[in-house]
Order: C-alpha cells, then sequence, then structure tokens
C-alpha cells in the first residue's frame, strides 16, 4: 500500500519551523509521506503552519491560506489544515471566513492532527523531528510564552506565559540531534533571559548553555532574543568560559529614548541599556551583537528619533535589524495610543537608520580583511562556496563567499582569509 502524502508548509519564524519538524517526524511514525515546503504540492492533504506577528506574516498565512482553499474548490487536493499563532488568535474568524479549512489547531494543540488522521497518537519523544535546516545546524526552542508584555507586542496573546522547558529534556534532544550528525545549534525562545524562572524561581540559562557546551560533538552554540531587563549575566561567564558558545548574543533593544521606552513598556531605561552593553563588551570582548530597533512607536518626536540615531552611531552594532511601527489588534498600544507618525515618516526614518548601519557594517566588514576566521559551510553554487562565521547565524547574518580553488565539504568547518568586504557580505579564500 502506497504511504498517503502530506504537504507541510511552514510561515513564520525558526520558533515555528521548530514545530513543523516536531509535526513532520510525528507524520512519518505515522505512516504518512510527509514533504516540508516542497517546490510543487503533489498530495492530497496539505497542512500550513501559519504566523500571526505583524501584519506582513499575517497578510502572508492568510493569502497561503486562500491558495488552497482554491486548490481544495478545484479538486487538487482533499483536505486542508492550519495551524500556529494565526490560528491560535483568530480560529473563528478563519473558520467562518475560510470554511474550505477542514480544521483549525492553534499553537499548541496541533499535535492532535495525527491523532485525528488516524485515531492514533505517534509513540514519537516530544523533541523528536524531522530536520528541514541543512543537517549540520538546527534550532533548538527551550521555552514558549513570555510574560513581559511589551506595548506594542502581540505574542503574549498567542503563546500565553513563559513556560520553560526542563533542562536534561533539552540535553537529550542536543545529545539526539550530535548523534545524527548536527554541530551547530542555535537556542531560541520569546524571552532567554526568563528561562528557568517558573522551573525554580533562578536564571537557569547559564546553567543550561555550560551544561550543553560540555556535550561533546557541539561545535556552536549561539543565543537568540534575549531581553534587556532582568538579563541573566551569569550566561557571559559561560561564554567567556566556552570555545563552542559563541561570541554572539541577539538581544531585541528597540529603542534608546527614555519616554519611548517607558511607553513601550520594556522594563529599562537607556542608562541601563548602556550599563548591559558596555558590561557584555567587557565580558566578553569580541563578541558581536544582533539587535532590533522599532521606529515610529507613538511618542516617538524627531528627537526621541535623532536620540535612536546617534545611539546606534555611537554604539555600532555588529548585527542590526530594524522596523517601523505597526499598530497589532488588543495589544496595550493599540488601546492606550494612537498611531499618528503618518507612514512616509516612518518610512523614511527606517531607511536613514539602516543607512546608518549599512556603513557601520561596511566599516566592521572591512577591518576583517586579511584576517583569518573559522567558518562552517552551508552551501555552493557555481562560483562560491558559502559559509558563516561564529559571529554570523543563519538566514540573518552575512554570508562568507568563499573561491573555489579546493575542494570542501559541506557541513564542515575550515580556516579561511577574509579578502574582500562589503556591508552584508564577506569574500575569502581558503
Amino acid at each position: 500500500m502506497k504511504k498517503k502524502r502530506i504537504d507541510l508548509i511552514s510561515l513564520g519564524c525558526s520558533k515555528n519551523l521548530v514545530d513543523s519538524e516536531r509535526l513532520l517526524k510525528q507524520l512519518s511514525d505515522c505512516g504518512f509521506e510527509a514533504y516540508h515546503d516542497s517546490d510543487e504540492v503533489k498530495g492530497k492533504i496539505v497542512v500550513i503552519n501559519t504566523c500571526g506577528f505583524i501584519g506582513d506574516a499575517k497578510e502572508e498565512s492568510i493569502n497561503t491560506i486562500l491558495k488552497f482553499a482554491e486548490a481544495k474548490d478545484n479538486g487538487n487536493i482533499d483536505k486542508l489544515y492550519v495551524m500556529g499563532c494565526l490560528s491560535e488568535r483568530y480560529r473563528e474568524e478563519l473558520q467562518q471566513e475560510i470554511p474550505e479549512i477542514d480544521k483549525l489547531y492553534g499553537k499548541f494543540d496541533w499535535t492532535n492532527l495525527t491523532h485525528d488522521l488516524i485515531n492514533s497518537y505517534p509513540s514519537t519523544l516530544p523533541y523528536e523531528r524531522i530536520l528541514t535546516t541543512p543537517k549540520h545546524y538546527t534550532y533548538i526552542k527551550i521555552s514558549e510564552g513570555c510574560n513581559r508584555f511589551c506595548a506594542f507586542c502581540a505574542i503574549p496573546l498567542i503563546t500565553g506565559r513563559h513556560k520553560s522547558r526542563p533542562i536534561d529534556e533539552i540535553l537529550s534532544e542536543v545529545k539526539d540531534l550530535v548523534s545524527k550528525g548536527v554541530k551547530e545549534f542555535n537556542i531560541i525562545a520569546q524571552d532567554l533571559s526568563s528561562y528557568g524562572l517558573d522551573l525554580s524561581n533562578e536564571m537557569m540559562l547559564p546553567e543550561l548553555i555550560d551544561r550543553m557546551a560540555q556535550i561533546r560533538g557541539v561545535e556552536w552554540i549561539r543565543l537568540h532574543y534575549a531581553y534587556p531587563a532582568q538579563f541573566p549575566y551569569g550566561v557571559l561567564d559561560v561564554m567567556a568560559k566556552h570555545k563552542n558558545v559563541c561570541k554572539y548574543l541577539d538581544i531585541a533593544l528597540q529603542h534608546i529614548n527614555d519616554n519611548v521606552l517607558k511607553n513601550m513598556l520594556r522594563h529599562v531605561d537607556k542608562q541601563k541599556t548602556l550599563d548591559l552593553i558596555h558590561t557584555i563588551r567587557e565580558k566578553v570582548p569580541g563578541i558581536h551583537i544582533r539587535t532590533t530597533l522599532m521606529v515610529g512607536f507613538p511618542g516617538e518626536d524627531e528627537e526621541a528619533y535623532n536620540e535612536l540615531v546617534d545611539f546606534v552611531k555611537g554604539i555600532k552594532f555588529e548585527r542590526m535589524g530594524a522596523f517601523a511601527y505597526c499598530e497589532e489588534e488588543d495589544t496595550y498600544a493599540a488601546k492606550n495610543y494612537e498611531d499618528t507618525i503618518p507612514s512616509d515618516v516612518k518610512t523614511d526614518r527606517l531607511n536613514k537608520l539602516m543607512d546608518v548601519q549599512e556603513q557601520i557594517s561596511l566599516d566592521l566588514n572591512e577591518s576583517k580583511v586579511g584576517k583569518t576566521f573559522r567558518v562552517i559551510i552551508d552551501k555552493e553554487d557555481k562560483e562560491f562556496y558559502i559559509g558563516r562565521t561564529e559571529f554570523d547565524s543563519p538566514e540573518v547574518d552575512p554570508e562568507v563567499l568563499i573561491e573555489k580553488t579546493k575542494k570542501l565539504g559541506i557541513g564542515e568547518f575550515y580556516n579561511v582569509e577574509i579578502t574582500e568586504a562589503l556591508p552584508f557580505e564577506l569574500f575569502a579564500k581558503p
């Protein structure tokens, strides 16, 4: 009997991707032929894992659902299932507006999908999954949810309160993945800083990373999405202690003006932010800090915006992204502030800020020319092998394009010499 094919379309962030990979494993264990984001959907069953974080992401999710709803109307597929953040938040609305959806699952009850398909639960362990990334790197989700309730953010409305995974379960997952050839582990959560507080009322991130770094075969550990308030400073000591903990920290700061930070409900002010950055760089020399900033939040006048620009010029973040404020329904900001800054003003502010960052990135990259760095090779094209340093996370950070003067292996580490720099790319020779 031929296995029944299921196509899973995964949208949104890497945290969503981990859920999709877990579902792929469960479906496979139940006898299905499961495909992830294939170029051409060939099965009669489609599952869409949606994102509902911001407007553009919600629009992409809805358009994807509508595309496959039409495919169902045309008889090209038989069943359409929707899961993830968008359906967690808008379950009733989606069912009413798009009746072609056979069943909706939210952010957490998607594990019932396999049972609903075959009336049986798989024996899959909670952390087991089929990787959709290159086999040498993956993402490890250590917690779900968030207790911060920033004024602009809908995530707590979708994911609920912060809930940490037990350390031993996470370490078991890492060991299992190492045995399958994974070398690089990108640690992700809505809020890394709060990890463990719900388990023992203690910041347990330093202990987790310290123990993870001691697992044989773990080559790189990289930290994503820390929060500046109540930051777990002990993790910096762990980073300095272990060579396989990348000198890299992703920490969204959002703004620097005290009034804007207060309106954002960020629980941190300018001076505490500056002190935190100073401590991070002092304790971990050479660290690359990635941050995310927001322009156009209600109350951001020209003076506050210029303060943000001066902050970026002075700090010189090694990695930075930015976006313009977009009101999200039911958030504190949507209920209490008027979004009065015109969209063209927001766009101008965003473009100017990113122009500043582009020059900073170019200066930093040019300072690396002539130096040797350890890289991992992700892939190759006709002209180059494409790799990353410990300072570069997959998909979001600069890549190193390496001359094909000798044979290099995908997923292997090499020392390369940087020969040329662009703002968001480096060129190298092996």
